[in-house]
């Protein structure tokens, strides 16, 4: 939860950084990547403040997330990811808001990431710098270490607490040692 000023540019300033992205403001047209997470980060950032104009500015930055998520394909609620996000295309990606998904996320087309029964607290935890492939469905009350990789249309519905690992297949389980390829810090 971004509950400061400094805490928002610190998470803008990152997710920049992941997408190489050098200049100051986002183009008129495109750059809908970097809209989208401008809008995610501000509108985390006034849910976690109270007064009427932070109210105000919630909702204009909900309503912008909405916007950018629904011509994106994306349904990430606030509050899910830290800092550092990298969503690789545009397509389909759903995530609970109850899950929990560590900074320098790297995450593709296609990947559904819920709860698994009716308990909404069923959801997964997955930590920092993980690689999750397209089309990867990851649920239930699981957890994920950090560094790991998660191949495409991998079934994750059990807890990998190993560091350092890919996990592929149906239902997944670990087939190498090494994890992420691409950890930016």
């Amino acid at each position: 939860m971004i509950t400061t000023r400094e805490e928002l540019n610190r998470y803008l300033r990152l997710d920049k950084k992941v997408y190489g992205i050098t200049k100051r403001f986002p183009s008129l047209y495109g750059d809908l990547h970097w809209k989208f997470l401008i809008s995610l980060r501000h509108e985390e950032y006034h849910s976690s403040q109270s007064g009427f104009g932070h109210r105000l500015l919630k909702k204009f930055w909900a309503m912008l997330h909405s916007h950018y998520g629904v011509k994106l394909g994306w349904d990430i609620p606030i509050n899910t990811f830290g800092p550092g996000l990298k969503i690789n295309h545009y397509g389909l990606i759903v995530v609970n808001g109850n899950a929990r998904i560590g900074a320098f996320c790297d995450i593709h087309q296609g990947v559904n990431i819920g709860q698994h029964g009716a308990d909404q607290h069923d959801v997964p935890t997955i930590g920092d710098n993980v690689w999750i492939g397209p089309g990867a469905k990851i649920f239930g009350r699981i957890t994920i270490a950090s560094r790991c990789a998660i191949g495409a249309n991998a079934v994750v519905n059990r807890s990998f607490t190993d560091e350092d690992i890919s996990i592929a297949g149906i239902p997944a389980k670990k087939v190498g040692d090494k994890g992420n390829p691409y950890i930016k810090e």
